[in-house]
């Protein structure tokens, strides 16, 4: 069961780093007024969430402790990240606000995840 876990925490790292990378590359684009959300940021944000409900059914399964109002606040928050990715990723231009909003709460989500004990 540890392998099983440990290939999904690597795959929700990797829909980690497609949702911030995206954003990252997308930062001067910002500064222009010309940000889009890309496909690999929507793809990101899906991987998150399918890996995270299944790590939580693993470690449960497991029995092990799960942090049930962490993982609902981190669900809550990548909940927001992806409706508002979702909803305008077919847009030419995002408004800075909203696209600043997308990247700080998903640094927020790391370091609920990294910090929260």
């Amino acid at each position: 069961m540890d392998v099983l876990i440990n290939v999904f925490v690597a795959l929700h790292v990797i829909g980690i780093a497609a949702l911030l990378g995206g954003f990252l590359t997308q930062m001067k684009a910002m500064g222009a007024g010309t940000a889009r959300f890309t496909p690999a940021m929507l793809h990101g944000a899906l991987t998150m969430l399918v890996t995270g409900v299944a790590l939580v059914g693993l470690n449960q399964a497991d029995d092990r402790p799960v942090d049930n109002v962490k993982i609902a606040v981190k669900l809550a928050v990548l909940v927001v990240v992806l409706g508002l990715v979702y909803v305008k990723r077919d847009e030419e231009r995002v408004d800075k606000a909203l696209f600043g909003a997308v990247g700080a709460l998903t640094t927020a989500n790391i370091f609920i995840a990294t910090l929260w004990t």
